[in-house]
């Protein structure tokens, strides 16, 4: 096995863990604007504990995807060509959620913001979940025949597979919101947020158990199953350490099962990239479907380069922003005049004034009329 293509595989599966760790809670936050929050109070206490950092936790889905791109260019080709219209619903459903949180605070109306709030959690929703049925159907199987093209209709990928992922990267998303929220917030949020941590995370991480027992059980190895058995040992202690009330040990906790959960799944795939179900023989792997050496080199010099510099800049943000936050910070909802009609106000009062007898200092208006009135 090639070197270079190995090491790039290992990181595009950590770009990938990343991903589903940062990105996985603020999506859940997006979801629980709906199902869990009471109040417009409690709505921006949630907003406001991803306000800072929900963005930069997507640029390691852009890396991720880019890596896969420069790196294994057919691997990119097959799953994007396979998974067209899912991959293409995700792009809306996160353009969607970005627009959402800057308008859904632009106007003081209920209505107006029941709206965005609904489009914030479908659109949550529906990136987590087409996240999560691509990264399945990528560890069991699309299919691809000898070129590596899909063959069927557009639906051909969809399968229990595709759920089974789908449902699994939602779930988690769910309870690693609660527990995210338990660690952040402060207050009435934050207790309700640990209660149903305690109660949901043993039944919430199933699909996922069920998306890496399946990879196991097609192409497992011994190592493979071992992070299993950790990934179960990780949300045991998360429960415990959650019903004990420490939440930080819990979020962790909780982090350290997304990392065995991948590992295992992405270890178990090796060195399969995707899984043909037509034929074994029309498999990717990261042998037939990497870049030259040359290509996958220059990506490592860059790599080394600016990966620590995001690593930096994100571990900074999450400090510079590490308090919590409850319903005492949040001011009362309020509406505000648009800068451009504001402007124009400013220009009509300046005319009035320039046109007034007080203005021009005309002695018999001041002194009958001092106000100007």
């Amino acid at each position: 096995m090639e070197l270079l293509p190995t090491i790039w595989f290992v990181a595009i599966a950590v770009l990938w863990t990343g991903y589903l760790f940062l990105e996985g809670f603020d999506l859940g936050v997006g979801m629980l604007m709906k199902l869990f929050a009471r109040n417009n109070t409690d709505r921006r206490v949630l907003l406001n504990t991803i306000g800072p950092v929900w963005d930069g936790n997507e640029v390691w889905l852009l890396t991720a995807a880019g890596a896969t791109f420069a790196a294994f260019p057919l691997w990119y080709a097959s799953l994007f060509s396979a998974l067209y219209l899912p991959l293409l619903a995700v792009l809306a459903a996160l353009i969607f959620r970005a627009v959402a949180f800057e308008y859904r605070g632009k106007v003081d109306s209920e209505r107006w913001r029941n709206r965005w709030d609904w489009a914030i959690a479908i659109g949550s929703f529906g990136a987590a979940f087409g996240i999560g049925a691509a990264l399945a159907l990528t560890t069991t199987g699309l299919p691809l025949n000898a070129n590596g093209d899909r063959s069927g209709g557009p639906m051909s990928w969809f399968s229990g597979y595709a759920l089974l992922g789908g449902f699994g990267v939602v779930a988690f998303a769910l309870v690693h919101a609660l527990a995210f929220l338990a660690l952040k917030t402060d207050g009435d949020v934050r207790h309700r947020a640990r209660s149903w941590f305690v109660r949901l995370v043993p039944v919430a991480v199933l699909p996922m158990f069920g998306w890496m027992v399946a990879v196991q059980f097609l192409s497992g190895k011994p190592w493979t199953w071992a992070l299993v058995a950790a990934a179960v040992v990780a949300v045991v202690l998360a429960w415990t350490l959650a019903r004990a009330g420490s939440e930080g040990r819990a979020f962790g906790a909780l982090g350290a099962f997304i990392v065995c959960a991948t590992a295992s799944i992405f270890g178990a795939a090796f060195p399969v990239v995707i899984p043909s179900t037509i034929d074994p023989a029309f498999n990717l792997t990261v042998s037939n479907a990497s870049s030259s050496d040359y290509t996958l080199g220059l990506m490592s010099i860059v790599a080394a380069v600016g990966l620590p510099l995001v690593i930096a800049y994100q571990s900074w943000t999450y400090w510079v922003f590490r308090r919590r936050v409850s319903a005492a910070h949040i001011p009362e909802a309020h509406g505000f005049l648009p800068a451009i009609a504001a402007k124009v106000l400013i220009s009509k009062d300046s005319q009035v004034s320039k046109d007034s007898p007080v203005s021009k200092g005309s002695p018999e208006k001041t002194a009958s009329n001092p106000s100007g009135d």
